[in-house]
């Protein structure tokens, strides 16, 4: 086994950059790396976190982390920001899910989606001045929801008691 090598807290702004760009160039694994070398030395640095979500969002296609994503939201400082993100998990595991357009999927993605949106909802009670991310983002699931009318609801599973 190799001993990873740590960086420098100097490092952190520019490694940041490093780690948006990948994500930009759709290296979402190398991203991920350069945030988890960032959160050896910071473990608290909010844009390392969030990155490093976005990162393993991006990369539902191939692995579905949502664990692992989900792991990340208690570290998160803001309210705001924890509701924003858990709509971001959801929404792009719906859009993977849809993707992948295995059985059962369509209903999986509208529950997703449906999640994503109760999320952006409580974001939006609480968003900063300024910010209308969270009402954005809902408003792109429900016209997901809207353009695809093969989306819907999973049907409710329904028990019947046996009669002696």
């Amino acid at each position: 086994m190799f001993e990873l090598k740590l960086i420098d807290k100097e490092a952190i702004p520019r490694s940041l950059e490093k780690a948006e760009r990948y994500r930009l160039l759709n290296e979402p694994g190398q991203a991920e790396s350069i945030c988890l070398d960032i959160l050896q030395v910071d473990p608290t640095n909010q844009q390392a976190l969030i990155i490093q979500l976005l990162a393993i969002t991006d990369q539902f296609d191939e692995k579905l982390n949502i664990n692992q994503a989900r792991q990340i939201l208690p570290h998160l400082d803001d309210e705001y920001n924890r509701f924003y993100y858990a709509g971001i998990i959801s929404e792009r595991r719906a859009i993977a899910v849809l993707k992948k357009g295995n059985p059962g999927s369509k209903a999986t993605a509208y529950d997703s989606l449906v999640e994503a949106m109760n999320w952006y909802e409580k974001a939006q009670l609480i968003h900063p001045i300024g910010n209308e991310d969270a009402a954005l983002r809902w408003n792109t699931c429900a016209r997901i929801i809207n353009h695809n009318p093969d989306l819907i609801p999973k049907p409710e599973e329904r028990y019947e008691l046996p009669l002696e």
